[in-house]
């Protein structure tokens, strides 16, 4: 099923039953630091603040919300934004289950500071995470060997490995670091939004977060980067977008 929404996200999500949604993932407009055709005046905490409310309302117990966000940087200092969502979700119910970055391997330079190349994603649970289906892609620098060295208690000491522990073999590949290295969208004709993100990182969460059949959500649809990875992996997908332009790049999209 695919529910494809033009309109004010805090409107439409109105239309969406209590704890129906499985997982939501979304990237709200940051601080406005990208021009969204004029609709960045009705940006703000007025808009955030009551959206993080009514994602806790139509997710699922169990369920998770992965909100990618960037602060922008004004009169030299960072907003600290990204912060104020994560604790504002917080007080309205959420757990913060995970503070994962997106590292993006080709940053843009800046004069006078380090290079900026990450994006926060927040994972944010209704409760105790329901499906959690951890990739596990990083290769072992000691994969095939016996499990060796020692093990750190809580005072700070160390002990030596049991014997069942030693005659452990490592596997070859384990659980990702929650840092994904993934390089960012660069925009193709026809594919206009200011700030697109990347299929993998949709992808790789849809599949880390939910099961196939799952109902998944984006209530800042944009060019409908997180329907097409829905869809692909056989999820359901709830989309909302304000702007018609957009909304219609989506729409065909996600269609093909």
């Amino acid at each position: 099923m695919i529910n494809l929404m033009q309109g004010d996200c805090l409107e439409r999500m109105k239309e969406i039953p209590d704890g129906s949604v499985d997982l939501t993932i979304t990237s709200p407009p940051y601080d406005n630091l990208r021009s969204y055709n004029g609709n960045n005046e009705q940006w703000g905490e007025h808009v955030w603040k009551d959206v993080i409310v009514d994602l806790h309302r139509v997710t699922t117990d169990g369920g998770v919300v992965v909100w990618v966000v960037n602060d922008a940087t004004i009169k030299g200092s960072e907003t600290g934004t990204s912060f104020k969502q994560a604790l504002w979700a917080i007080e309205c119910g959420f757990n913060l289950h995970d503070t994962m970055i997106w590292h993006k391997i080709s940053p843009f330079q800046h004069s006078n500071r380090y290079i900026p190349s990450f994006e926060y994603m927040f994972i944010f649970s209704k409760g105790k995470v329901k499906n959690a289906n951890i990739i596990k892609d990083r290769k072992n620098k000691w994969g095939g060997t016996k499990v060796h060295g020692t093990e750190r208690q809580f005072d700070g000491n160390t002990k030596k490995l049991s014997k069942t522990q030693k005659s452990k073999v490592v596997k070859d590949f384990g659980s990702r670091y929650n840092v994904w290295e993934i390089s960012p969208v660069k925009n193709k004709s026809g594919l206009t939004h200011p700030a697109n993100f990347p299929e993998q990182l949709a992808q790789d969460h849809i599949i880390s977060w939910s099961n196939e059949s799952a109902t998944i959500l984006d209530p800042f649809m944009g060019s409908g980067t997180t329907g097409v990875a829905a869809k692909n992996l056989n999820r359901d997908f709830i989309g909302i977008e304000l702007d018609e332009s957009y909304f219609n790049i989506a729409k065909e999209r996600i269609n093909e």
